[in-house]
Parts: structure tokens; sequence; C-alpha cells
């Protein structure tokens, strides 16, 4: 007898349950099920017909509907979000009705009216990953239907599945009823955590860099959990050396949790100290004392991250941690010497050439320390706009260095990101913006990776989806961004002709600085204003530091555009400013 061969076929598949399908039916089993019912009949099925779908299975709290089309599942899924939420609006919180959906393009294998395989596991995946009352999305259904829903999508990166062989890549659809995750706000979003600075207990002022850098590297750790939110380093550090109340910086920052501590380091022995608090009331959560030798930092480190997340409610990507943890240098030397180049990095007054030397003098004690070898390309693309017309030996070293920091590490998103920005102030896009993925990819909830792939795709012309970037980097980091992220922000918006935004961008931030004043002049121009335009001119003559060479800033800024038509562009409103480029 011949062998009965698999019948196979491509399809889109819809995956959906009930958020918290347990707790409704312990409440009230009978009208859950009432309830889910007349779901099914009176949205469910209705909106499934329309879309030209077809139920094949239905479980207790979960459905799997098949699609001809990526384009109708999809939209099929955004629908129905959107009717669940208005069906929840006149019901009590605890009786709301939410949906978690995972939609993939795949192939799947046909026995009867039932599906089986890849194609629908995959899709129940995500499904699982969705946060309530939103859409995961693979990426093969997403090439598919990109411009055809009206919906916006962040991209999530390569997920790693349970039982899938290869990553997946999938996107978060961007915005959903308000109604629908105001109803599960308080019980089922992401956790979001601050971690502050850990106060310097060893009564050394040069220490200081060290329990920073403790606490960047904390903050870091955290944020490679898929499933958790971590405020970014420069809004939690907004709280530096203040004494303020938990419950205050939750309210202010947006974080449900609060981590705390302190560093003791005398000699070779470090002392560190941590709690984890719920800010809304204050509760003490969990709290340690760690005391190692110095040789231990890194186990240290690790415990404070596993202690910290498995308090936490929810499932965090464990994979993440495993697989994406920064790789420590050979010996503590390398690392004590790279946060020194940190510290100096992000204190301005401490001047690019300390920071360079303490980089160098990581790499010189571990030449495998890849993030010391990012950290040198990324003084040295600091250092290009002030070399005006001519500054080739500086972008070499730049991009020399960040293509050894990525060959030693290629899993680590601060190296991808530091490379990314070093090769984009090379002028060098496509590395720029492939290196801004990859960073994104690995952790998408870095908001210093966020900002620099904003960055790669505004200089090389695509503004409008680097506004998006832009946003969901200053979603994570709400306080008031540096110079160069007000700098290039601007630079985007002028590009995209939005003369208005970067005005209101000058009077939203204090103490900005000098250069901005130029764009300002340039974006009051193109708008006719013409008197705010020489004051703007005025107020860079006044606040411009010594040998500020306005010319050579500008000509880099116009030479870092891909295109065209975006150098004609400012060199048109400069000129119109009055001002000789």
């Amino acid at each position: 007898m011949a062998e009965e061969r698999t019948q196979r076929r491509l399809a889109a598949i819809l995956a959906a349950d009930v958020v918290g399908y347990a707790r409704l039916m312990e409440a009230d089993e009978a009208g859950t099920m009432a309830a889910l019912k007349g779901r099914r009949r009176d949205v469910l099925e209705p909106l499934v017909t329309r879309h030209q779908g077809r139920i094949f299975k239905v479980t207790g709290d979960g459905v799997l509907v098949e699609f001809a089309s990526a384009v109708n599942a999809v939209q099929c899924a955004v629908d129905l979000q959107h009717s669940m939420a208005s069906a929840n609006a006149d019901l009590p919180v605890d009786q709301h009705i939410v949906l978690r959906i995972g939609v993939n393009l795949g192939d799947v294998m046909v026995e009867g009216g039932d599906l089986y395989g890849d194609g629908v596991n995959i899709a129940t995946r995500l499904e699982a990953l969705a946060e309530p009352g939103n859409v995961i999305v693979s990426g093969t259904a997403f090439d598919h239907i990109k411009n055809k829903v009206r919906v916006g999508f962040d991209d999530m990166g390569a997920l790693n599945l349970k039982n899938i062989a290869e990553p997946v890549r999938a996107y978060r659809v961007a915005s959903m009823p308000a109604v629908a995750l105001t109803a599960t706000k308080s019980s089922f979003d992401k956790p979001f955590i601050a971690v502050l600075p850990f106060t310097n207990m060893s009564g050394d002022p040069e220490q200081e860099y060290f329990s920073d850098g403790l606490t960047e590297d904390i903050i870091t750790e955290l944020s490679r959990f898929r499933n958790l939110l971590v405020v970014a380093r420069n809004s939690s550090f907004t709280f530096k050396g203040q004494a303020v109340d938990v419950k205050d910086i939750g309210r202010k920052l947006g974080a449900r949790y609060v981590v705390e501590g302190s560093v003791r380091r005398a000699g070779n022995r470090i002392r560190i100290t941590a709690q984890l608090l719920e800010s809304a009331t204050g509760t003490h959560l969990w709290g340690e004392r760690y005391d190692r030798e110095m040789e231990d930092i890194f186990a240290v480190q690790d415990e404070l991250v596993r202690a910290i997340s498995g308090v936490i409610p929810g499932q965090l990507d464990r994979y993440a941690l495993d697989n994406l943890r920064r790789k420590p240098p050979d010996n503590l030397t390398a690392y004590d010497f790279e946060l020194r180049g940190r510290w100096a990095l992000t204190h301005w007054n401490e001047g690019l050439s300390v920071a360079l030397e303490w980089f160098e003098k990581s790499a010189k004690a571990d030449p495998n320390y890849a993030l010391a070898q990012a950290g040198i390309a990324l003084v040295y693309a600091y250092q290009i706009p002030a070399h005006g017309l001519s500054p080739e030996a500086t972008i070499a070293r730049a991009k020399e260095y960040a293509r050894r920091a990525t060959v030693l590490d290629d899993r680590n998103p601060t190296v991808q990101a530091y490379a990314a920005l070093a090769y984009s102030f090379s002028c060098e896009h496509e590395l720029s913006r492939r290196h801004a993925e990859r960073a994104v990819a690995l952790n998408p909830n870095d908001s210093y990776a966020l900002f620099v792939k904003a960055v790669a795709l505004t200089y090389s012309g695509n503004m409008q989806d680097a506004l998006e970037f832009f946003a969901k980097s200053e979603r994570l980091e709400p306080y008031a961004p540096d110079d160069l992220r007000l700098d290039c922000l601007c630079d985007c918006q002028y590009m995209l002709h939005n003369y208005d935004k970067v005005i209101e961008i000058h009077s939203v931030y204090q103490n900005v600085p000098a250069f901005l004043y130029l764009i300002l002049a340039a974006a009051a121009a193109q708008l006719g204003r013409q008197e705010q335009a020489r004051d703007a001119v005025k107020n860079y003559e006044r606040l411009r530091p010594a040998g500020h060479d306005a010319a050579a800033m500008i000509n880099y800024q116009i030479r870092m555009c891909w295109r065209q038509e975006d150098r004609d562009h400012w060199l048109d409103g400069y000129r119109k400013a009055g001002i000789q480029v």
C-alpha cells in the first residue's frame, strides 16, 4: 500500500486566550462561562466571518483561527481587541474579559478539520508572550502586512520560543485600546523597575565611579529580561544623593518596584547591600547583604540580578540572563579601568581624553574585553566633529575599534550600540543601521540602544521611523536627555520640516547647548521668523565654548546626512538665517 502523503498548506494562524481565566472562573464560574459564550457569539464569530477566517479549535479559554491571508488575520486580531475593549467598557474591572493574541504565517499540517505543526505552535507561543489587550505578529506575517494594516508596530527582535528550533522575529502592535490596558494594568502589565544609584559608603569620593558603575551594570543585566521593563540610567540617576520617598520615586518614574542599596569598598574587600521595595506601599519585598573579596564581584552581581528577578512577579526570560549576559573580562583590573572610562564618558567635565585614557588601560589589561574596545571607538567618534572637514585619522580609529569590539563580543547590546554610534559619526550609514538593529534585537528594553537606532535612521534618511525610536527611548528615559540626544532629535525634526517642533524642544529644555541655537536659527528662518533666528545666532555667540568653530560643526553636520536633499535642506536653512557656511 502506498504511504499516505501528509497534506500541507500555507496559512495565517490567529491564537487567542483569556488573561486571568482561572481567576475569573474561581470568582464566578457560571457567569464567566456565560460571558465567554456571549463574546464568542457576538464578537469573535462575526469578526472571523467578516475577515474570511475559520475557527478550527476552541478550548475553555482559547481559540485558534485559520486565515488564507495574513492581512485578514492581523486586521481581525486588531479589530477583536478593539471590540473586546468596547464590550468591557460598562463592566466592573473584575469582570473584564481581556485577550492576548499571537498571529503567525507558516506551513501547517492538515488532519481533517484540524491543523498542526510549527505554523500553529509559533502563533500560540507568541500569544503567550503578548501583553494583555495586545497582539504580537511573527516576522513572516509582518512581511506580508507592512503598510496594509493601519497600525504601528514595535520591533521586538528575534525571540527564542519554547520548542521552536530557530529564533522568530516578532512585532508588537504599538497601540491598543486604553480601556483594555487600564482594566488589567494593576495585575497584568510588565513589571517596571527602577534601580537607584547605589550609595558610596567608602568615605572616598574617588570610589564614586565604582558604586555608579555597579548600579549601571545591574540596570543593564535586568534590562536583558524581555518580560521586565527597567527605567534607564539617566532617569534613575536624577535622584542621586537625594533623600526622597520611595512612593514619590515610583510616581515620578512610573516604576512599580524600586531597588536601592549601598557599596562599601575597603582595600580588596567589598560589601554590597540591596533591597527591593514596592513603590506604591513602600513594602519591603527583599533585602540582602554581600561581603566578598573583589575577585567575586561578578558572582555578587549575578546573585543580585537573580535574587531581584526571583522576587518580581511574572515569568522572566532566564535564557537572556544565561546567554546574553555581558562577558566579564579575564581579570578585575580591566573591569575597574573600564568603569572609570564609563564614568568619565558620562561626566563631560572629566574630558574625553580622560575617558580614552581609562578605556585604553582597560584594553591593555585585557585585549579581549569588548566593552573597552567599544569605549575607545565611542571616544574617537565623539572627537570627529571637533576635527572639522578633515577628520580622516580619527574616523579610521573609530571604525577600527568598533570593528574590533563587535568581533570580540557580538551578543552584547551595549557593544553593538557603541559601534553603531561610532559608525554613524563616521558616516558609515549601512554599518550604523546594521549594528543598531543588532543592539535593539539583543535588548529591546535598552533605551540607549533604541536611541542609537533612532540616530542611525535619522542620518540615513528615515526620519519618520526614527521618531518612533526616539519616543520608545524616551518612554524608558523620561527625564531630560543629554546634549547629544537633544541635538539628534532636533536634527530629525528639522529634516522632517517640523520646524515648530525644533522650537518647542528649545522652549521645554533648560541649559540648551550652544550649537543647538544654530539649529534653532535655521528652523526659525524656515518659518520666516527672522528676528527669532537672529536672536538664536546671538545666543550661540554668547554661549559657544572658546575655539568652537560654527562653520566646521555645520559642515560636519551636513556631511553626516546620507541624502543630498537633506544636505541641501540644511544649507538652505542656515543661509536663510544669515549664517555663513
